[in-house]
């Protein structure tokens, strides 16, 4: 007997299909068989009933740049971990970066990630594959022979492949796949020991500073090769006003050219080092040098942020990517020049983008479309959307949920987040990945079917 469920009176928006109305989402086996017009006015007796009533129905979130952790590194997330923490955070698509131990530039690494995903993932895992051996940047992977084994694009992730030579092979190799190539936007040489923003915080603080420019150098050289081999590139993590101008112009000239940005540059600032929220203290505190705020790139300055948030809204940057990456306790307590670079997201991400809705900087539509429709579009696949015959993943939102972070009740292995004790609003209340639900919030009272 088919198994039958109906999500009834959400608002639907569905920005892949310019759905944006009240309605009920008709689902059979996992796969979704209608958005309808309006609320049915009865169903039919055989169908589990999800009353929806006040909440947003969404596709559920694609995410472009997950660091899983495994193999090599479970102490700090696992596959079965960090697909639970995506659940939780409304994603029903990880792809997983290749630095693991093995790292993944081998066919039997792709395989064994995707074997084990299927068996202990919570949600959907896709791999990523390196783009050179071992990450070192020096003779590109099998590029092909991943690809077959289900590779989804190509990364050193914050391994930048420095040599121009080798960068060119790559995005020639992955145009006869059809991939993307994701190269960490980072000059090392002129990171130079740096670990947060070039400015006035950095200064205050002693802090060897991250220029911009270290951004914009490598974006700059990429889109120009990604010019002369016709490959597809892309940018990982904007985070500067000058990144912006860069992919904006390559857009202009019409290259094959996309962009992600991640929750924490769209809503914090190089001032959240100072362990205050974002405050500016008039002596540096005792919670100053907060090691959960270092990450790579690293938090930059408000008039970055303002750039990459107008980037998102006027669809310079393609997507909303979490660049998830969990930590254990020792790699952050620990001086900020010794700490890990890193933020655990995925729990957070959608309670932090919605800011930009309550700010009214954003339409709701416009910030769902890149946490689904528009990554799925990069990936080339069909999902984070709600089409007739679509897997059923979907998320249920209740955006004006205010809620506080506690990162004692993550699914995460990891509690690596400078947000522990502020409010958001907006959060995730169900997940449900090919029609079943993986993640229900207990604030979510559910009626019998």
């Amino acid at each position: 007997m088919a198994h039958k469920k109906v999500i009834r009176n959400g608002r639907v928006i569905d920005p892949s299909q310019g759905i944006d109305r009240l309605a009920d989402v008709l689902i059979e086996d996992g796969k979704i068989v209608e958005v309808t017009n309006a609320p049915l006015e009865s169903i039919a007796e055989d169908h589990e009933v999800i009353d929806a009533s006040g909440l947003v129905v969404s596709p559920g979130f694609v995410d472009l740049h997950t660091h899983l952790r495994d193999p090599g590194f479970e102490w700090k997330e696992t596959i079965e971990s960090g697909t639970k923490a995506a659940a939780r955070g409304g994603f029903t698509t990880v792809c997983a970066m290749p630095n693991t131990d093995p790292c993944q530039d081998s066919a039997a690494v792709i395989e064994d990630v995707t074997r084990r995903s299927l068996t202990g993932a919570a949600v959907r895992v896709l791999p990523i594959g390196a783009i050179t051996k071992g990450r070192h940047g020096k003779v590109l992977s099998p590029m092909g022979e991943l690809a077959e084994v289900g590779a989804i694009g190509f990364s050193d992730d914050g391994d930048p492949v420095s040599d121009a030579n080798i960068m060119r092979q790559a995005l020639t190799y992955a145009t006869g796949l059809g991939l993307p190539i994701i190269n960490h936007a980072e000059v090392h040489s002129l990171v130079h020991g740096g670990v947060m923003n070039e400015g006035p915080v950095a200064t205050r603080l002693g802090l060897p500073p991250v220029p911009a420019s270290a951004e914009a150098v490598m974006i700059a050289r990429d889109i120009e090769l990604a010019a002369l081999t016709g490959g597809r590139l892309h940018v990982p993590h904007v985070s500067t006003a000058a990144g912006v101008e860069l992919v904006r112009a390559a857009k202009s000239r019409g290259l094959d050219v996309t962009a992600e940005v991640t929750p924490h540059h769209l809503t914090l600032d190089d001032t959240w080092v100072y362990g205050l929220h974002g405050e500016v203290p008039d002596a540096v505190p005792a919670v100053a040098y907060d090691t959960n705020t270092k990450v790579n790139p690293p938090l930059r300055s408000v008039a970055d942020v303002a750039a990459v948030r107008a980037a998102l809204a006027d669809g310079t940057i393609d997507i909303i990517a979490t660049d998830h990456a969990p930590h254990a306790a020792t790699d952050k307590v620990c001086t900020y020049d010794e700490a890990a670079h890193g933020i655990n997201v995925l729990e957070t991400a959608f309670g932090q983008v919605m800011q930009l809705v309550h700010q009214d900087l954003i339409s709701l539509s416009d910030l769902i479309d890149p946490l689904t429709a528009a990554p799925a579009r990069i990936l080339g696949r069909n999902f984070g959307t709600l089409a007739a015959g679509s897997n059923a993943d979907i998320a249920l939102l209740d955006i004006d949920s205010e809620w506080t972070v506690s990162a004692d009740d993550f699914a995460s292995l990891s509690r690596n987040t400078p947000l522990e004790g502020v409010q958001l609003k907006g959060r995730v209340v169900e997940t449900l990945f090919a029609g079943e639900s993986v993640w229900r919030s207990d604030r979510l009272e559910q009626p019998a079917s």
